[in-house]
């Protein structure tokens, strides 16, 4: 009888260098689905063009009001690195499990750690791609004037990457609640959308009643697009965020809790193949 030996071990080393080669695979697939592209690249900037347009005029007063256009970019900026990590990853995921390519991955040397390198970083390079669109639409068409000083971009940055992070993990995690690929998008879209719509992306967060702010601040969605504002942003705005402040503490750690979370439920619902399959 032929003994069935496991597929060979990588060291850490090759692990990470096949990852990042794999990033470049997986951004080819991503930018050859149509459907994709526009629905989690091109749209944080569809709708940014769509409002910039129609909602006119400025917010505030004094020497720091700010054009709408301006108003509404950190929403979106929110909105496209949710798009990027939940929407996208949730999607593909299921349907790489449904069409039978994480199967037939499971059984190749690949680990799942070179895989996660792969869509992980792919997502970065995507979403770095998207916000510098939105940036770029924004101060040609609209004349957005981007801060200038370098304490506005660190904000920025961190809340960027551990917003990025942490929705991109819990994109995993929801890949494992639609049955199949082609009900991946009935399942994943109203959840993305319901959460845009209640975290200040396309409606003022103060705007909302209290008991949905509330509800917006359990996810992270609310406080990625509240550490935008805080970057791109006067500060006097901050007097209209919830506590009267930009929080970015308490933002900081409601994004590492997240950040902690989405690994917790990626590892225990992510599989090669289906309990059931």
């Amino acid at each position: 009888m032929t003994a069935v030996t496991a597929p060979p071990r990588f060291g850490i080393a090759r692990t990470i260098r096949l990852g990042v080669r794999r990033i470049g695979f997986e951004l080819r697939q991503y930018f050859r689905a149509g459907d994709q592209v526009f629905f989690t690249f091109l749209f944080p900037t569809v709708m940014y063009l769509i409002f910039a347009t129609i909602f006119t005029g400025d917010v505030g007063q004094g020497p720091d009001a700010v054009s709408m256009a301006t108003y509404y970019l950190p929403g979106l900026v929110a909105g496209g690195i949710f798009l990027s990590g939940v929407q996208g990853l949730s999607i593909e995921i299921a349907v790489e499990k449904s069409d039978g390519t994480l199967k037939r991955l499971g059984s190749t040397p690949l680990s799942p750690a070179t895989y996660f390198i792969g869509k992980i970083g792919q997502v970065f390079v995507t979403a770095i791609l998207q916000i510098t669109l939105l940036l770029a639409v924004a101060v040609v068409l609209y004349r957005v004037e981007l801060p200038s000083d370098a304490a506005a971009w660190g904000r920025f940055t961190w809340v960027f990457v551990l917003g990025l992070l942490s929705c991109a993990l819990l994109g995993v995690a929801l890949s494992s609640v639609p049955r199949s690929g082609k009900t991946a998008s009935a399942v994943v879209i109203p959840v993305v959308l319901l959460l845009q719509f209640i975290s200040g992306v396309y409606i003022a967060f103060s705007s909302l009643p209290e008991w949905l702010q509330n509800v917006a601040g359990v996810f992270p969605l609310k406080w990625i697009a509240q550490g935008m504002r805080a970057a791109l942003l006067p500060d006097s705005f901050a007097a209209a965020e919830p506590g009267g402040d930009w929080q970015l503490g308490l933002v900081a750690i409601m994004l590492a809790v997240w950040l902690v979370v989405g690994v917790v439920l990626s590892r225990a619902t992510f599989r090669w193949i289906r309990r059931n399959g």
